[in-house]
Parts: C-alpha cells; structure tokens; sequence
C-alpha cells in the first residue's frame, strides 16, 4: 500500500540520519553516552544495579533490608526524568526512536527484571527471618545479574549484524 500525498513515511531512527551538528545525530549520541546504533544509554542500568547492590548487602548487613525495600521500579523514561544525566532529554528522545525490535527486547527485558525485583520485595516483607532474606537475597542476585548484562548487551548492539557492519565500515 502506498502513502497517499497527505501521509508521510514512518523516519528512521534519528541515530542513522545524517549531520555532525544535529543533536541527534550519531556523534552527539556518542558524545552523550548514548549507544548510536541502540538509541539506548546504559545509565538506565545504574537503577537496577542499585537494587542489585543493596541485595547483595544484605546477607551481611541486615538493615540494608529496609534500603532495598524503598527501591522503586522505574521506567526508562520515568530514571531519566528523575536523574541528573546531562543529556536527560537526548536519551529519552533517542529511546523513543530506537528501532521496534530492538526497544521491544529491551524493553521486555527490563520489565521481567521489574517484575522479579518487585517481587523478591514483596516477598522480603513478608519474611521475617534473616538467613531466608539473605538466601532469597543472593538467589535474585543470581537472576538479575545475568539480565543486567543482556540489557547492557542489547544497548551496546553486542551480537547483532549492524555491529560488525559498523567495525567493518569505521
């Protein structure tokens, strides 16, 4: 089906489009510290390692327990809004241009790490004693570990065709 003349074509990602001074161009994503090919930042995964690093003190400090409760779960664009990362605005928008398939990856990655989170929490509440905290502590960590590498994967293009398109081209 072809676009009527009143209907415009869905633009690429704002990562792939040209011109060195555009703030969404690939050099002033780099620059951000957001991914050129992702349209993603890997500071979204400060939040869950947070969470992560509160966990894994809790086996050895058990007030830490009250610390890991008062994590939130945040959205990417809820931990940019909320952060005082200098490109705040950038990242967002450049998430909100990533290519479909790959912010679908991502995004239900970092939903499932969400939903895990909130759940060892829920259930943290419910557990008064310490060496079942710690156990179920240190048995989340070993989850959400993994996924926090995956997503740090997907935001720095580890393992797609585009990445070796790109050494091959630079």
């Amino acid at each position: 089906m072809t676009p009527r003349a009143d209907e415009s074509l869905p633009s690429p990602p704002t990562a792939s489009r040209p011109g060195q001074n555009r703030p969404d161009s690939a050099a002033a994503l780099a620059a951000a510290n957001i991914n050129p090919q992702s349209c993603l930042a890997t500071d979204y995964l400060n939040h869950f390692n947070e969470a992560i690093m509160l966990l894994e003190m809790i086996p050895d400090m058990p007030d830490c327990v009250e610390d890991f409760l008062n994590w939130r779960p945040m959205t990417y664009q809820e931990h940019f809004m909320a952060s005082g990362f200098k490109a705040r605005e950038q990242a967002i928008e450049a998430y909100e241009n990533a290519a479909p398939e790959i912010r679908a990856e991502f995004d239900r990655l970092t939903i499932t790490m969400t939903s895990i989170l909130t759940a060892v929490a829920a259930a943290t509440k419910d557990i008064h004693r310490h060496e079942t905290r710690a156990a179920l502590a240190t048995e989340a960590v070993s989850w959400i570990k993994p996924m926090i590498t995956r997503a740090g994967g997907i935001i720095n293009g580890q393992g797609r065709e585009t990445d070796v398109d790109y050494i091959m081209n630079h």
